[in-house]
């Protein structure tokens, strides 16, 4: 057991040995780096004091560098401080001059006042002399006058004794005599002025009125209600009425326009008193030829493109009416609505010729009397333009056409001109009055206008209106010279039974609104088709 006592002590004393040579070297390392820590700050410290003598040597150079410029700035504020100085002794020696100028003038001033003073006082001394002197002639003429009436009221009694009337008798029988010589002379001097304004006036209306029909010449008028459609042969008629009489029957219900077969060679003729309807089905009846494929469905078809073809030549028809009468502004809705005059007719004259001619002569007025040319063409060539509505809208033709013009932005003076040219308002413009005249120049002339074509179409219009005013009637065309009235109805809302009930009260309201030679047929015509489309 000793042995291990030996190696425990010697293994104690291998670990106090280790330990004490451990705290030498930890004891070592601390003097060394204390060592160190010493060297650098006394590096640090050599550092610092270098750097403050530095810093100290410039804030010495910048204390002078300030000092150098505060003594320049209290030399210049020296010099500005004198200045000001000068300155403000020469304002105040300025300004006593000033004052002094000022109190002088003060002076003057006031010994001009103290002058004016005592010439207003001899002025008013010498107004009060010159008042008592007018006070006394004052009283000396009230006592003159005084006298004066006294004497007047002395010699008028005694004119009056003389003469046996008194003076208001006396004047009153002057004055009437001078009124009735006044009166007189005023009458025959009326008369000759209107006598010679009337000659001259009639004179120069007639001078003027010559001049505008000799200056506007115009065609004839010759219009028709039968159109003529050339065929390339006499087969070509057959094909036209077709099968059993189904094409040409199609085509009367769809356009609305007879069709007359004859003997005449390779012709066919449309006969309808609408001048529009019957072009659309003269184009459509060309354009069937031409193609040679006519049946029912091909017919309207072929009616629906002819119907907005003529749609575009109405339109160029008012625009070449526009271009030759000298009108670039006219709203573009009522350009169509012109144009559509073209086929229609009044009294048998066409009705866009007619405006035409109504504006030149119009304006061959204005200029003989020194008016405007323009505003009282536009005012003559617009006057009819109702009568494109007629058909849709009720009353006269020129209220109806003021209407439209008024809605459209047109001038004041054009609408009136348009309304009052037949009367229905008093004319007040000199365009109303000329849009008269020209009018009835228009309609006046040899083979302007036939009455009996307006009263045919009258009665033509009266018939379909007649029709389409019973519910169920989609289309109404008076045919055969107003011997026929075709009526096609909805079949939804019209049945066989109602379509016989229908005619016969057409027939019976004809015969009580109408006159007319021999009779008239009254055809309904319901169709019901069924369409459907194989995909």
């Amino acid at each position: 057991m000793e042995w291990l006592g030996w190696i425990i002590a010697g293994l104690l004393g291998v670990i106090l040995g280790v330990l004490a040579w451990r705290q030498r070297r930890v004891a070592l390392s601390f003097i060394q780096e204390r060592a160190r820590i010493e060297r650098r700050s006394r590096s640090d410290a050599a550092s610092i004091r270098k750097q403050a003598i530095e810093a100290a040597e410039q804030l010495r150079a910048d204390a002078a560098r300030t000092l150098e410029q505060a003594k320049e700035w209290v030399q210049d504020a020296g010099a500005d401080i004198d200045r000001r100085r000068e300155e403000l002794e020469a304002s105040i020696a300025t300004q006593r001059a000033e004052l002094r100028e000022q109190r002088s003038a003060q002076e003057r001033q006031e010994e001009r006042l103290n002058e004016k003073e005592d010439r207003l006082a001899a002025e008013a001394e010498g107004l009060a002399t010159r008042s008592e002197l007018l006070e006394q002639q004052r009283a000396d003429l009230r006592k003159q006058r005084e006298e004066l009436v006294a004497e007047q009221k002395r010699t008028t009694a005694e004119l009056e004794r003389v003469a046996g009337l008194t003076a208001s008798a006396a004047q009153a029988e002057v004055m009437a005599e001078v009124e009735r010589q006044t009166r007189l002379a005023a009458a025959t001097l009326a008369r000759d002025i209107e006598e010679t304004a009337k000659k001259e006036a009639d004179q120069r209306a007639r001078a003027i009125v010559v001049t505008a029909i000799q200056r506007c010449a115009a065609e004839q008028t010759s219009e028709s209600v039968v159109s003529s459609v050339d065929l390339p042969s006499d087969e070509m008629k057959g094909r036209v009425i077709g099968r059993e009489g189904r094409n040409i029957r199609a085509f009367e219900q769809i356009t609305g326009v007879n069709v007359m077969v004859d003997d005449t060679p390779e012709t066919v003729l449309l006969s309808c008193f609408d001048p529009v309807r019957r072009e659309a089905a003269r184009l459509t009846l060309m354009d069937l030829v031409a193609d040679g494929r006519i049946h029912p469905a091909r017919i309207e078809e072929v009616h629906a493109r002819s119907v907005r073809v003529l749609d575009e030549r109405i339109r160029a028809a008012g625009n070449e009416a526009l271009l030759e009468v000298g009108i670039a502004d006219l709203h573009p809705e009522l350009i169509a609505v012109i144009g559509s005059l073209a086929y229609r007719t009044s009294f048998g004259q066409n009705v866009l010729a007619h405006l035409v001619e109504c504006a030149h002569l119009a304006g061959v007025m204005a200029a003989e009397l020194g008016l405007d040319v323009t505003q009282c063409k536009r005012a003559a060539f617009l006057h009819d333009i109702g009568k494109a509505l007629t058909h849709e809208s009720e009353g006269p033709h020129a209220i109806i056409g003021a209407d439209l013009l008024r809605r459209h932005g047109e001038h004041p003076d054009i609408v009136h001109a348009v309304e009052a040219h037949h009367n229905e308002v008093e004319p007040r413009t000199v365009e109303a009055v000329l849009t008269q005249a020209a009018d009835a120049i228009s309609g006046s002339r040899p083979g302007a206008r036939r009455e009996s074509l307006e009263a045919y179409v009258e009665r033509m219009q009266h018939l379909e209106s007649i029709a389409m005013a019973h519910e169920g009637v989609t289309r109404a065309y008076a045919m055969q010279a107003g011997r026929e009235v075709r009526i096609m109805v909805a079949p939804e809302v019209v049945d066989d039974v109602m379509s016989r009930v229908l005619a016969r009260e057409i027939a019976a309201e004809v015969e009580a609104n109408l006159t007319y030679p021999g009779q008239i047929r009254i055809t309904v015509v319901r169709e019901s088709r069924a369409t459907e489309l194989a995909h």
